[in-house]
């Protein structure tokens, strides 16, 4: 258990470097060079950059929920494999561990050094009959290597290099003693005991942490359209900022067809977001692989007659247009009107404005009575962008769409006979305003999955449209 001592005393970790003061010019060297290797495009799909400020919540969480410093204490007395008997002293236990301070920085290309600052009491009786008490205060410092798990493809965290550096030692042991023997005594015990004890946390902090990435490469459904699956493109690379994750996403029908992504036109993460953060990267054209799952779903056919401010949905309206329809159906019919996406959806992004493309048809029926089938009036080929706002719900991505414009419009065929397209396009597009978007809308709000990873919350990230990319600022709790 944690004693009740203040952590006082310990040495910050940031005292020591890496790869140790002989190599601080490699250092430095390695940290400049690395800035300029970096890759920052995310080509195609999704791209993750996470900074010091989740990973280090994430391994202290880790050593909270562990409780491995207090458990290691906890087994310190117990006879396990691999553990020799100290000469000198009996009953060894270890108590009033200090609540870790822990440090870590990036190394570039290898992961992360790590150094957990503590302390604690060892007891025990000593070689000269009496209770004897240590009171240690030290620094555990490890290379983290950041890998990819062969099998399941995920990243993951594997301790190396693990050392025991002594800040500070006391003892009870009397001060007539010869300090040379002293010292003998206390070196032999603490490098016996020391690393067989603490080390291993390490390494169970790690298996925790590495079970935050266990759903990460899962397929998530989007409704019942399809799945999206968050498939590692390579080995997460380490800068001297952040790790990099790049994904090549793969979006499945859900008859199993794979749609392929285009080529991501240069996504990449703007440069003044603050040291330290964190931030996902989703392609413009993933997203648009995503909504190539929805496309069905964006035929619609709208038969009511009062549809919002529109008026009447009749021939009489419609002849205010087109005056043939007046000739043709000289009583009032209703109108049905049904558009057909019949290409895949489109997204494009510039600083601050996303868009959504739809090509398709627009073909107008006059209804019949007595179940007869409705008489189809024309049909036009339209091109048509609606406005897309981003926003996070339950860790969903969710769009909502506005219209932007009504690009083009040209008649495919009608029965009525030869009339002016441009004069229906104030008519088609309070049409597609009023009762098409409320449809797209209501057909969005299934949400696209984001990586599981890390317990992310993603609902506090701020959200930003770069040029094809939208950028998901993260947030910490």
């Amino acid at each position: 258990m944690r004693g009740s001592r203040e952590n006082q005393g310990l040495l910050s970790c940031t005292q020591f470097r890496p790869y140790g003061t002989g190599g601080a010019m490699l250092w430095i060297l390695c940290l400049a060079l690395c800035s300029l290797l970096t890759p920052t495009r995310a080509d195609p799909g999704a791209l993750l950059r996470l900074g010091m400020d989740v990973l280090n919540r994430e391994v202290q969480n880790a050593m909270d929920e562990s409780h491995i410093l207090e458990k290691m204490a906890a087994e310190a007395g117990q006879n396990r494999p691999g553990m020799k008997p100290i000469k000198g002293i009996t009953d060894l236990k270890v108590k009033d561990v200090l609540v870790p301070v822990i440090t870590m920085n990036f190394m570039p290309r290898v992961g992360i050094f790590q150094c957990v600052s503590t302390g604690m009491t060892i007891t025990g009786k000593s070689f000269m009959g009496g209770n004897m008490e240590i009171i240690v205060v030290l620094n555990i410092t490890a290379t983290n290597r950041l890998l990819q798990d062969e099998e399941t493809g995920l990243p993951m965290f594997k301790s190396e290099g693990c050392e025991i550096i002594l800040v500070s030692v006391k003892t009870n042991l009397p001060s007539n003693m010869l300090p040379k023997m002293v010292n003998k005594f206390l070196d032999s015990t603490l490098h016996k005991v020391l690393p067989g004890l603490m080390c291993p946390a390490i390494d169970a902090v790690l298996v925790y942490v590495n079970k935050k990435w266990a759903s990460l490469n899962a397929p998530m459904p989007v409704g019942q359209m399809g799945t999206v699956q968050y498939v590692l493109t390579s080995v997460p690379t380490t800068t001297p900022s952040y790790i990099q994750v790049d994904f090549s996403p793969v979006v499945q029908q859900q008859k199993g067809n794979t749609i392929q992504l285009a080529d991501a036109g240069g996504a990449e993460f703007p440069e003044d977001y603050a040291e330290g953060s964190s931030q996902l990267l989703l392609s413009a054209t993933f997203l648009t692989a995503e909504l190539a799952l929805l496309q069905k779903s964006f035929n619609v056919k709208v038969k009511d007659t009062m549809i919002g401010e529109l008026p009447p949905q009749t021939t009489v309206t419609l002849a205010g247009f087109i005056p043939k329809v007046a000739e043709a159906y000289p009583k009032p019919k209703p109108l049905v009107t049904q558009i057909r996406i019949n290409k895949p959806p489109k997204v494009t992004m510039k600083t601050g404005k996303s868009l959504l493309h739809l090509h398709g048809t627009l073909e107008m029926f006059a209804a019949r009575w007595r179940g007869k089938p409705p008489v189809s009036l024309f049909v036009l080929e339209t091109h048509f962008n609606l406005k897309i706002q981003y926003s996070v719900h339950e860790d969903r991505l969710q769009m909502t769409t506005s219209l932007d414009r009504l690009l083009s419009m040209s008649r495919k065929s009608s029965s009525i006979g030869p009339f002016k397209e441009k004069k229906l396009t104030g008519f088609i597009t309070d049409f597609l305003q009023e009762a098409y978007i409320p449809v797209i809308n209501d057909v969005l709000q299934v949400g696209f999955p984001l990586p599981d990873l890390l317990d992310m919350n993603y609902n506090l990230a701020e959200l930003d449209i770069t040029e094809n990319a939208l950028v998901l600022n993260l947030k910490l709790d």
